[in-house]
């Protein structure tokens, strides 16, 4: 069986011991045995990252672009390798493998420009003779922990920002799927970027996500993923005076009004509320639906439903791939029995699938008869479940849209420009989809939202600066 190892100072390096990368396709698939850091590890690859910033802080941002338009070219290159290891480690079918390896290559070319495009400011000052420049620079060394839904677009929108305002980075996945991040950190080797500047750590949270956290030589923290755990970092990340940026999930609503294209309402839920198996943290699990179309958009899903092809991610012509972990499908399937002990109807799926090879497949679970009050409704699963609260009119439904305590995605299906309009300006999310599902993103725009599902500053695109940087005054006597 392949190792594989750490990436520290320009050296991939072993760790305490190696753990296996099990395909949730295929439980008798190990991809390889990946090192475990342990907290010594860690502060040798906090220590290069301190040492190699002053000069990559300074460097040429020619070099530095160039080096990224290196990584983005070569990811691209190697979509469909990519995109075929994601699927086997993460579940997601192989197509959107291939798209999210896609989107990780785009994502370090548009940061190749943003070297290049870091502006500041010059103002006059209102005292004679004194001018002011306004300027931005480099946080210092940066602690990104990512997730294991997306583990190559999210690894690739936190580190890419980073490199390119000058920052040193030590990148912590997620323990369930180190292989992307390992294939990243492999292609990031051979781009020139001097040794240092980017490390990667494997291992598990509870090892070395607190010494990352609380390690005096990291100046901030970007983390995706719970809720809990988001919270606990903003409070180390108080207590020590380190910026953090957060993002934690959300319970996103997606409405049908009455005058919505059926069809295209029904196809819009089932996309954002299934597939990748619902492990998107902007799929839409609320589905509020009004009342004059209620009856129709109910069965349409169904009969949408049982198309569906659910399967070994790496199959032709599969839909929906297996759930990420037993301890995942656990919860999932724990969640459809919590909604039908609260009163819930489960009219579609909820069962775990016994395929040709074993895995952890469940069929998606479509609940009615809900509630606001629910624990279906109020907190998040994280799997391919769904649920419909049903309401009498718009006015309703925009209540119990913003009737959570997230505030991530959100979506309406209307043909109303005067819905549509206004659920825009009144939706409490900070990100809007009409006639679109909630999950789905461009990479070169502001991803982000509001209440528990985000703290700190936007991530992706040109707001990125916002994290990755701290702004200078310099005032000059002529």
């Amino acid at each position: 069986m392949q190792k594989f190892d750490n990436f520290i100072n320009g050296q991939w390096v072993a760790g305490a011991s190696y753990a296996p990368n099990i395909n949730p396709s295929n439980l008798a698939d190990v991809i390889g045995d990946y090192t475990q850091a342990d907290a010594a590890q860690l502060d040798a690859a906090v220590n290069a990252a301190q040492a190699a910033f002053p000069a990559w802080a300074t460097g040429n941002v020619q070099a530095r672009a160039d080096a990224l338009d290196k990584i983005g070219t070569e990811i691209l290159a190697r979509r469909e390798e990519l995109g075929t290891l994601l699927a086997r480690e993460e579940g997601k079918t192989k197509p959107e493998g291939i798209g999210e390896a896609t989107r990780a290559g785009n994502i370090f070319k548009f940061f190749a420009g943003e070297c290049l495009r870091l502006a500041g400011e010059v103002l006059p000052s209102v005292r004679s003779g004194v001018g002011v420049e306004i300027t931005r620079e480099p946080m210092g060394v940066i602690g990104l922990i990512t997730p294991w839904n997306f583990p190559i677009a999210i690894p690739a929108w936190k580190v890419a920002p980073a490199l390119a305002y000058g920052n040193c980075v030590v990148l912590k996945p997620a323990d369930l799927v180190p292989g992307c991040a390992w294939a990243l950190a492999e292609i990031i080797s051979r781009s020139g970027i001097p040794a240092g500047v980017f490390n990667l750590v494997m291992g598990r949270g509870s090892v070395i996500g607190d010494p990352l956290v609380n390690h005096p030589g990291i100046n901030a923290i970007s983390f995706t993923g719970s809720q809990g755990v988001g919270g606990r970092i903003a409070q180390q990340c108080a207590v020590n005076l380190k910026k953090v940026q957060l993002e934690m999930g959300g319970k996103n609503p997606q409405i049908i009004l009455d005058d919505a294209d059926v069809a295209q309402a029904v196809e819009l839920s089932v996309q954002s509320a299934f597939f990748s198996s619902g492990q998107r943290c902007t799929a839409s699990s609320r589905l509020i639906v009004t009342d004059g179309i209620y009856a129709k958009f109910v069965e349409g899903v169904k009969a949408r439903m049982a198309t569906l092809k659910i399967g070994d991610a790496l199959a032709a012509g599969i839909d929906i791939g297996p759930v990420s972990s037993r301890a995942q499908l656990e919860i999932d399937m724990g969640y459809v029995d919590i909604g039908k002990a609260e009163g819930a109807s489960l009219v579609a799926g909820g069962e775990r699938l016994q395929l040709a090879t074993e895995g952890f497949y469940m069929a998606p679970a479509l609940l009615t008869d809900t509630t606001a009050d629910m624990r279906i409704n109020r907190e998040e699963v994280f799997g391919p479940v769904a649920s419909i609260i049903r309401v009498k009119g718009y006015e309703e439904a925009l209540f119990e849209a913003n009737n959570t305590p997230f505030g991530l995605s959100a979506g309406i299906a209307t043909t109303s420009l005067k819905y549509a309009t206004h659920f825009k300006r009144h939706s409490q999310a900070g990100m809007v989809m009409v006639n679109l599902p909630t999950a789905g993103v461009d990479y070169h725009v502001p991803f982000g939202g509001r209440k528990g599902s985000s703290f700190g500053s936007r991530e992706q695109g040109r707001y990125a600066q916002e994290f990755f940087t701290t702004v200078k005054t310099a005032y000059t006597l002529a």
